[in-house]
């Protein structure tokens, strides 16, 4: 998985094939498929120990831990804004893959759908504590924080505007709560 994801940050928007991927791992083709039978289930893992190796879960403990809507909310994009820059190269192999390979789009949706359960759980708790804007329900307002925290979105603001990583936090912080806190 380690050579999975350092070839995917080193080709971005390159099919990594099965068979590059066991030569750089100095093992056969055939073991690599005794473990992931298909490459989409490789590059899955790839992405989930990606965030095993860079402890996501320690991270993403203030907002986890957090006792109110809007603790969890601010401790959430802090964790996830700031996580970008830790994945973004293969984040970028996949975003540039997406649309034409198969195994990279599961890949991302995989990632994306774990992201997007995050801001759910943000979104839930503004709404258990009576926080949430009136004239969203959880569904759109989970759409649009999933939306605005999207790697895209960092990527604008950061690589191609200029932004500072804490610039880019801080405004999502904001841009959030003045659109989904009461």
């Amino acid at each position: 998985m380690a050579a999975a994801s350092r070839l995917l940050e080193e080709k971005p928007g390159t099919a990594v094939r099965m068979s590059d991927i066991a030569k750089a791992s100095g093992v056969s083709r055939q073991a690599v498929y005794l473990h992931f039978p298909t490459r989409a289930d490789l590059l899955i893992a790839t992405a989930r120990h990606l965030d095993q190796v860079l402890n996501v879960d320690e991270q993403l403990a203030a907002s986890r831990a957090a006792t109110s809507g809007r603790e969890r909310l601010d401790a959430y994009i802090d964790a996830w804004g700031n996580y970008i820059p830790q994945i973004y190269g293969v984040a970028r192999a996949f975003l540039a893959m997406e649309a034409t390979d198969e195994a990279a789009a599961a890949a991302w949706k995989d990632r994306m759908d774990a992201m997007r359960h995050g801001c759910e759980a943000a979104v839930r708790a503004l709404a258990e504590d009576g926080d949430l804007k009136p004239g969203f329900d959880q569904e759109k307002a989970t759409d649009l924080l999933w939306t605005l925290l999207s790697v895209r979105t960092w990527e604008h603001l950061v690589q191609d505007c200029g932004w500072s990583q804490q610039a880019y936090v801080e405004a999502m912080k904001y841009m959030a709560e003045t659109a989904l806190v009461a």
